[in-house]
């Protein structure tokens, strides 16, 4: 298999104030698709805990050209496109409707080994039940974000258990939600990137330090010592146009 996808509607609890699938939602959407194409290979997240392995996320970049309304059908789909050593690579596409791309990304994973918690190369099985199809047409950002020593401290908070996924740390889209908070009012969103650095675990708290210039505003997620667990670059489109997608899937 290379290209998996399903379809769906945007249900009233994915939406946002303003009616239409939040970028939670998008994310949401795009971390089932690649937990379903698992699943289906038979190669998901029962037989991976089997093998003490997992897939770890180590960045994102989503573009978000428009968000779907209440109640419109979407299709998302993925595919791998690259492996090297213990790394991953995947696209992902969400349609609106009219079959529209309305949000596309890429993202970088890890291959875990979660007894020993060092990277693993993936095993052969994987490669082959995941095969390959071509890389989705888009500029693609570095993996790393740079970190500045500027922006403003805010209120840290705890992590909830709410917060948690099956690996019993915090989900990977609940570091977007928790960076989401400090954007400003009408702000258009367009492009966000993220890079994972470690693990947030039930207790710990989070200590956000956000930067905010003129068509970006980057959030640091930090530990009490002032080290990064998640670090989320939210830009506008007058900012982004460098990364507008060149062609469809």
């Amino acid at each position: 298999m290379s290209v998996y996808e399903f379809q769906s509607r945007v249900r009233y609890s994915e939406c946002g104030e303003d009616g239409r699938l939040s970028l939670q939602s998008v994310v949401d959407y795009f971390q089932d698709t690649a937990t379903f194409q698992g699943e289906h290979l038979g190669i998901g997240v029962g037989y991976l805990k089997a093998q003490n392995i997992a897939w770890i996320l180590s960045s994102w970049q989503i573009i978000t050209d428009h968000f779907p309304k209440l109640a419109e059908p979407v299709t998302v789909q993925t595919w791998a496109y690259d492996f090297r050593g213990f790394y991953g690579m995947r696209n992902l596409v969400l349609k609106d409707g009219n079959g529209c791309d309305a949000a596309w990304a890429n993202s970088v994973w890890v291959l875990m080994d979660m007894e020993h918690m060092r990277p693993v190369r993936v095993p052969q099985k994987l490669l082959d039940l995941y095969g390959l199809s071509p890389r989705l047409e888009m500029e693609y950002a570095p993996r790393k974000i740079e970190e500045s020593a500027e922006g403003g401290k805010m209120q840290p908070f705890a992590v909830l258990k709410s917060h948690l996924d099956t690996n019993h740390h915090v989900n990977n889209g609940q570091y977007i939600e928790m960076a989401r908070m400090y954007l400003p009012e009408h702000f258009r969103l367009y492009e966000t990137r993220v890079e994972y650095k470690a693990q947030a675990h039930l207790g710990d708290l989070i200590c956000p330090k956000v930067r905010r210039e003129k068509d970006v505003v980057t959030v640091s997620l930090r530990n009490e010592e002032g080290r990064s667990y998640c670090i989320v670059r939210f830009a506008q489109k007058a900012e982004s146009a460098s990364s507008i997608k060149n062609g469809n899937t």
